[in-house]
C-alpha cells in the first residue's frame, strides 16, 4: 500500500526497513521532553524495530524522498495500537503525521478502532490525538490511552463558509429518515454546519438555532425529504418528538438534533454522529498548526451507512 500526497509518501513496510523507522524513531522522540520514566521508543534498537516490523508490519512516510515518519502497527484484539509514532523535526508543519493516521487507518482494515497511549506529561500531544478523532478511554499514571473507531472521518473547517460546505456536501448523501445527532460547545458551528445541510437538501427557510423552540420543520422545496431540526437539551427524551405535533414525520424527514448525546440512541438503528470542537494545536512533536479550525467528526453507526464513502465530502 502506497499513498500520495505531493512530494509525501507513504508505504507499509516490514523489517528490511528497520534501520529507516529507528532513524525516525530517535530523531522524533530525542526532541521531545525528557520524561520520567523515559520514553520506551529511545531504547529502542535496529534489531527491536525489526522484531517489531517483522511481527506486525508498520509505516514509512518519505517527504522529498527522504524518511519523514513512521509508526509501527499493533494488532491486540478488536483494535490496532500505533506504536513508535513520531515525525522527524524538519518534516514537522508537512501534514506528515496526520496522513500517518489516514494511512493507518487503511492499514487496519479488520480492526474495530485504532488506539494511542500518550504520556500525560505531552498535553500538546494529547490534543494532537483528540484533533484526529481519538478519545480518552483509560489512564494509568503516566500513560494516557485514547481510541478512535475506524469509520471515524476527520474533517477541518477553517471558516464559516467551509462549515457549510460540508455540510451541503453530506446532504447530497442523505435521504428521508436519516437521523444526524449533533455535539459541540456553543459556538461550535452546529447551526452552521446545520444550514450547509439544509442548503444541500433545498429545504425553505433560515435555519437558525433551535435553542426557544424545541423543534423546527424545513419543508423541502425540491420534493426531497423535509429537514427537522431539533433541541435535545430542552426534552426529557427524543421520545418526546412524538409528542411535540409536527408537520412531519420523522420517517419522512432528515433530522438533525443537537445536544442528542446519549439521547438518540434508541430513535433510529443507523444514525450519523457528528462532533463539533475547535482544532487549534500541535502536532504530537511540537509544530503548529496556525490557524484555529473547527474539526467536523463523523461516526456513522448501522448499516444504513456501510456503502458510502464520507471521505470524499468537503
Amino acid at each position: 500500500m502506497t499513498r500520495h500526497e505531493s512530494a509525501l509518501q507513504i508505504t507499509r513496510v516490514g523489517p528490511e526497513s528497520a534501520a529507516a523507522v529507528l532513524a525516525v524513531v530517535r530523531a522524533a522522540f530525542e526532541v521531545r521532553p525528557t520524561l520520567d520514566p523515559p520514553a520506551a521508543a529511545l531504547s529502542e534498537t535496529e534489531e527491536s524495530i525489526a522484531g517489531l516490523l517483522a511481527a506486525r508490519g508498520g509505516l514509512l512516510a518519505r517527504l522529498d524522498g527522504e524518511p519523514a515518519g513512521a509508526l509501527v502497527l499493533d494488532p491486540v484484539g478488536s483494535t490496532t495500537y500505533l506504536r513508535r509514532f513520531g515525525v522527524v523535526p524538519a518534516a514537522q508543519g508537512h501534514g506528515v503525521a496526520a496522513a500517518l493516521i489516514e494511512a493507518a487507518v487503511e492499514a487496519a482494515d479488520g480492526s474495530d478502532d485504532l488506539t494511542v497511549v500518550a504520556r500525560e506529561e505531552l498535553p500538546a500531544t494529547i490534543r494532537f490525538w483528540q484533533r484526529q478523532g481519538f478519545r480518552e478511554i483509560r489512564r494509568d499514571s503516566p500513560n494516557v490511552e485514547l481510541r478512535r473507531p475506524l469509520r471515524t472521518h476527520v474533517w477541518q473547517a477553517p471558516d464559516a463558509d467551509a462549515m457549510r460546505g460540508l455540510g451541503r456536501s453530506l446532504a447530497g448523501q442523505l435521504a428521508a429518515g436519516d437521523l444526524i445527532v449533533l455535539t459541540g460547545a456553543l459556538g461550535a458551528g452546529k447551526t452552521t454546519f446545520t444550514q450547509g445541510l439544509g442548503a444541500g437538501l433545498g429545504v425553505r427557510g433560515d435555519i437558525t438555532s433551535p435553542t426557544f423552540v424545541i423543534a423546527r420543520v424545513h419543508p423541502s422545496l425540491v420534493g426531497g425529504p423535509d429537514l427537522v431540526h431539533v433541541d435535545a437539551y430542552r426534552l426529557g427524551g427524543l421520545e418526546e418528538l412524538d409528542d411535540l405535533d409536527l408537520d412531519t414525520s420523522v420517517d419522512d424527514a432528515v433530522t438533525v438534533v443537537e445536544w442528542g448525546e446519549g439521547l438518540a440512541e434508541g430513535l433510529a438503528e443507523s444514525r450519523l454522529e457528528v462532533v463539533i470542537s475547535r482544532g487549534g494545536g500541535q502536532d504530537p512533536d511540537g509544530a503548529e498548526d496556525g490557524p484555529d479550525p473547527r474539526r467536523v467528526e463523523v461516526t456513522p453507526i448501522g448499516p444504513r451507512w456501510h456503502r458510502l464513502s464520507f471521505p470524499r465530502l468537503g
